[in-house]
């Protein structure tokens, strides 16, 4: 009876066992992913958020990351998600051919992981992501001139990437956050052009400057000049034979009350000079 008992404990314990490691009736999500529920090959509506879930063991839970992702097209060998050189050829409204060198940030849309999964695939960014970021590249630089994505509207131009891969995008089940422009190659010849126009561009912005600042000097010295001019007409209004006399009066009362020898004759009408003679 205890020998019984004993196998029955035993297969008990296997059973459980067995249902722990081969029929697993929980599964852990890790952070920034989601689960997808499959049953019998069919892909069940919803799915699991991360963390700890109780599921039913015969469910096969597909991991798929719904973090922010970057998708890089690079001229360099290893730096980008295709080795080799992988940068975009693109032609611009003028029909030159300029190289650009980008990356996108992209995820996956959680709610929108089972459908991904059931008519995609885990190769999505594969088979959507990378065909749309190049075609919506490829759309909008035919709108620029080689000199706009170059310099003067290149800000223009990533933005109209960007809007016009999340139009692409819509009903893909993926988000395009930000297209980053990280370099942009032209033929030698259109970049030398290029360079040289931006060069004269800046020397007459600086012989501008330099205009005005001599225009704004001419102005200043014009004011002082006028101002000088009507000080000097003030002056000349002030200058009465009345004042004339009280100025008089005052610097004689400053020679006499000066410490020196000096005798001062004072004329009577004081109009003429007054006499200054060396005291003994």
């Amino acid at each position: 009876m205890k020998a019984k008992s004993m196998g029955c404990s035993i297969l008990i314990a296997l059973a459980v066992l067995f249902i722990i490691v081969f029929l697993s009736p929980f599964t852990i999500i890790p952070p920034g992913h989601v689960g997808v529920k499959v049953l019998f090959g069919n892909v069940r509506p919803g799915v699991l958020d991360e963390g700890f879930h109780i599921i039913n063991p015969l469910l096969n839970i597909v991991k798929m990351d719904t973090r922010l992702q970057a998708y890089t097209m690079s001229v360099a060998t290893a730096e980008g998600a295709k080795y080799g050189d992988d940068a975009i050829d693109a032609l611009t409204s003028e029909g030159l051919m300029v190289r650009l060198d980008l990356t996108a940030w992209y995820r996956l849309i959680p709610q929108e992981a089972p459908n991904v999964y059931r008519t995609i695939g885990l190769d999505y960014v594969e088979k959507v992501v990378r065909p749309l970021l190049r075609t919506a590249i490829r759309d909008v630089a035919v709108n620029y001139t080689a000199e706009d994505i170059y310099t003067a509207k290149r800000d223009e131009f990533i933005d109209s990437m960007t809007t016009h891969a999340i139009k692409l995008s819509e009903g893909k089940g993926v988000e395009i956050d930000k297209i980053l422009l990280r370099n942009v190659k032209l033929p030698k010849e259109v970049e030398n052009a290029i360079n040289a126009k931006i060069t004269a561009n800046q020397e007459a912005q600086k012989m501008e400057f330099v205009l005005q600042k001599e225009q704004k000097e001419k102005e200043r010295k014009i004011i002082e000049a006028e101002g000088i001019r009507e000080a000097n007409r003030i002056i000349a209004q002030g200058l009465t034979p009345n004042y004339l006399t009280w100025y008089r009066i005052e610097m004689l009362k400053s020679l006499v009350n000066s410490p020196n020898n000096t005798i001062i004759v004072i004329p009577e009408d004081l109009k003429t000079m007054p006499m200054i003679m060396p005291g003994r």
